[in-house]
C-alpha cells in the first residue's frame, strides 16, 4: 500500500495525489489518502471529492502522524518505527529517490513537478475528470471556449497579497508578465486572442488589467466550486498562469500537445525553494 498526506489548496492536494497515485501503480499496489490535515487545517478544505476518481481512506491504525502534528515532529518521526515508512520530502526540487520508493510507504511532502508521475499522465488526468455536470452558466462558459481562440489567464492574489509571510515566500505576477506572455501566445498563434480571466480577486483586475484583445472575466465560480475554474482552465487552447498550483493544472490537464502554456520566470518571491523542476521544460517561461 502507497498512502499520500493531503493538505494545502486544490492545486497542492492534487499534486500529493498524483505522486502517490503514480508510486502505486509503479509498484502495483493499492493506493490510499490520509485526509486527516483537514479536521484542523482552517486555510483550505479538503477539494478532492470534486474529482471522478475513487477516494479510499488509509486505515487509521496505518498512519503514522497525527494530524495536528508539525514540520519538526514529522521529522523525528521519520525514525520511529511504523506500519508504513515514512518518507518525508527533503528539497522542493524532484528527488529521483521517489520513484523507486517500495510498497508500504508513506508521502508526506508536496511533490510539485510532473516528474513525479508524468509516466502515467494519461491516468491521471482521467483520475482528475470533474465528477459534476458544469452548471447552466459554466456549460455557456464551455461552448464560448470552444468556438474561440480562446487563453486562460490565471492572477492569484489573496493570501499572496493580505498576508505578509505568504507576500514574502510567494509574491504575485506584475502586470507586465501578463503583457510579454500575452504578446508570445500572439506572435506564436499569429491569431488575436480571446482571453478568460480567473482571479480570487476580479474587481482589482477588472481595474488593473489593460490588454489589447478581448477579455472575459469568469465571475461565475467561487472557492466551493473552484473545480468549474479548473475545469473551464483546461478547455481553453493556451494558457498564461500565475506562480499558482491551481493554474499550473489547469493548463497541465489540457493534454494537447499544439497548446501553448506561459509560466512566470521567477516562482517564488526568493531564490528559495528552488523551483527548477516545478515548470515543465516544454512551456514557456517569461
Amino acid at each position: 500500500m502507497i498512502v499520500s498526506r493531503l493538505v494545502g489548496g486544490l492545486g497542492n492536494q492534487m499534486f500529493q495525489y498524483a505522486a502517490g497515485r503514480a508510486l502505486a501503480l509503479r509498484r502495483g499496489v493499492e493506493f490510499r489518502i490520509d485526509r486527516r490535515a483537514f479536521l484542523d487545517y482552517k486555510t483550505h478544505a479538503f477539494g478532492m471529492a470534486c474529482f471522478q476518481v475513487e477516494l479510499n481512506e488509509a486505515p487509521p491504525h496505518l498512519l503514522p502522524n497525527p494530524p495536528a502534528e508539525g514540520r519538526v515532529q514529522r521529522w523525528f518521526r521519520k525514525f520511529l518505527p511504523t506500519p508504513l515508512k515514512v518518507f518525508a520530502e527533503n528539497s522542493f526540487p524532484f528527488d529521483a529517490h521517489v520513484l523507486a520508493l517500495l510498497d508500504n510507504t508513506y508521502l508526506d511532502g508536496y511533490w510539485q513537478t510532473e516528474k513525479y508521475f508524468c509516466d502515467f499522465a494519461d491516468v491521471i488526468r482521467a483520475d482528475f475528470t470533474v465528477r459534476h455536470a458544469p452548471s447552466e452558466a459554466n456549460h455557456r462558459w464551455l461552448d464560448e471556449i470552444a468556438r474561440t481562440h480562446s487563453v486562460s489567464l490565471h492572477i492569484r492574489r489573496g493570501d499572496y497579497v493580505s498576508s505578509p509571510s505568504a507576500a514574502t515566500v510567494h509574491g504575485v505576477c506584475d502586470l507586465s508578465y501578463y503583457e510579454r506572455a500575452l504578446a508570445h501566445i500572439h506572435i506564436a498563434t499569429g491569431i488575436d486572442p480571446v482571453l478568460y480571466v480567473f482571479s480570487d480577486d476580479l474587481d482589482w483586475v477588472a481595474a488593473n488589467l489593460k490588454l489589447p484583445f478581448q477579455m472575459n472575466l469568469v465571475r461565475d465560480n467561487d472557492s466551493s466550486t473552484n473545480y468549474e475554474d479548473l475545469r473551464l482552465m483546461t478547455a481553453c487552447r493556451h494558457h498564461i498562469i500565475a506562480n499558482s498550483s491551481f493554474s499550473w493544472w489547469g493548463a497541465w490537464m489540457d493534454g494537447r500537445r499544439d497548446s501553448i502554456t506561459v509560466a512566470p520566470v521567477r516562482w517564488f518571491a526568493g531564490d528559495t525553494p528552488d523551483a527548477r523542476d516545478l515548470v515543465p521544460q516544454r512551456w514557456v517561461r517569461q
